[in-house]
């Protein structure tokens, strides 16, 4: 049988094959390797996957890949990240070396406010340039599907332009972006003292617009104390279900006040950062089967010292996924490899576990489990070829990037020889 390409030859193909739901406990750890593998893609999915004399033996293609000595494995999925924004905030990272908070520093103006001016009087060509570059990074680092958000307008004509951009990446990248409404991430500086104003906003015009013209898959909301209360998240998500949206949240992520136990009220998809959720919620996340996605980048940018708890969710039976939280202000990473090493040393999590996470549970955290976090027959052809000796030696050797090549529906969209 004749196939589109072959890479054969992986010292471990790690298929991550198993449960077609989100992983669990010690299904996590479960990376299914084969020793020696090989796939066979054709029509940019996964046709066959085996033992390379097995693949060679039944398939043919004028492209091969020959991947001795590599390990071979799914793309990342980054389930959650802010691109599209003007200016970076690299004076507010000095702030907090300084001593200065998160808090303290969105109070006084600066945090998710001081982004919104560029994006109010940028266009879209500038936020389409600013963001394809940040995206052609993201790819080099093996992210093959990304989830973006919009917040940083917080105006109905801002928060569409942002939604339209993240729209048009999508057409002409040449990965997956997966589209979220985050009208909700912080009271603008025109309604700091109306509240009810700006949600009613969001409720009757934000919301529907976008729903309208069909540029949000997701609607997600910054639940924590000094931004969006429990009762004004219950309140504006419910009405963003009522169209139709699929729910996530940032939840819990400063102090515990019950954002966890909220996703599972509005059974979210995914629940985000919960560096301070409770026990109750942790709880209440593995009973209604809502996923937790960690961004332990987040933290170690913002210089706390406690992580979100990600043994006792696993323990308790929590899908775990991670993600980057790529932005502008509190976590400028884009690399899914570092946070799969802070998940490592910071979260106790295991190397499986977090690669489990940063793929399969991740997928499912974006709804799309069914066609990529996997390298299994009938998904797509999303792929890391890696030059290094073992997929431990992913965290072990923090900071450099050693991904050879990186394959987006069976195409080659990344390819460093070094």
């Amino acid at each position: 049988m004749h196939c589109d390409l072959i890479i054969s030859n992986a010292s471990q193909l790690l298929t991550l094959s198993g449960s077609s739901f989100p992983r669990t406990k010690n299904e996590m750890n479960e990376l299914s390797i084969i020793s020696n593998g090989a796939i066979a893609i054709k029509n940019g999915l996964i046709s066959d996957v085996g033992k390379t004399s097995e693949i060679l033996r039944k398939w043919s293609s004028q492209s091969v890949i020959d991947s001795k000595n590599k390990v071979v494995m799914p793309g990342f999925v980054d389930s959650h990240t802010h691109p599209v924004f003007k200016q970076t905030r690299e004076n507010e990272f000095e702030m907090r070396l300084q001593g200065r908070s998160y808090v303290e520093i969105s109070k006084s103006g600066g945090g998710i406010r001081a982004s919104i001016e560029g994006v109010r009087t940028a266009t879209e060509d500038e936020l389409l340039e600013l963001s394809k570059k940040r995206i052609l990074k993201i790819i080099s680092q093996g992210t093959t599907t990304l989830e973006a958000k919009s917040g940083y307008g917080l105006t109905t004509e801002s928060e569409l332009k942002m939604l339209r951009v993240i729209k048009k990446l999508n057409e002409i990248m040449p990965v997956e972006i997966v589209p979220t409404f985050m009208g909700a991430h912080e009271f603008p500086p025109e309604f700091k003292n109306d509240r009810q104003e700006y949600i009613r906003i969001l409720k009757e015009e934000m919301i529907p617009a976008v729903a309208a013209e069909k540029l949000a898959e997701y609607c997600d909301i910054f639940t924590e104390e000094h931004v969006f209360s429990i009762d004004e998240s219950r309140d504006i998500l419910n009405i963003a279900k009522e169209y139709g949206f699929k729910i996530r949240m940032h939840a819990d992520e400063i102090k515990p006040i019950g954002g966890a136990e909220l996703a599972a009220e509005l059974s979210a998809v995914s629940a985000d950062h919960l560096g301070a959720a409770s026990d109750s919620g942790i709880k209440a996340l593995s009973e209604k089967g809502v996923i937790a996605t960690l961004l332990p980048a987040t933290l170690f940018s913002l210089g706390f010292k406690e992580y979100a708890r990600a043994r006792s969710m696993i323990d308790e039976g929590v899908a775990v996924a991670l993600a980057t939280d790529y932005n502008p202000g509190s976590c400028n990473c884009d690399s899914m490899q570092l946070v799969i090493t802070l998940a490592t040393i910071q979260m106790k999590m295991s190397i499986a576990e977090a690669i489990c996470a940063s793929t399969i549970n991740a997928a499912h955290a974006l709804n799309r489990g069914d066609r990529i976090g996997s390298i299994e027959v009938g998904k797509q052809a999303d792929i890391l070829i890696w030059d290094i000796p073992s997929y431990q030696f992913i965290p072990y050797h923090m900071g450099s990037n050693h991904i050879e090549t990186v394959i987006k529906k069976g195409e080659i969209i990344y390819n460093c020889k070094c």
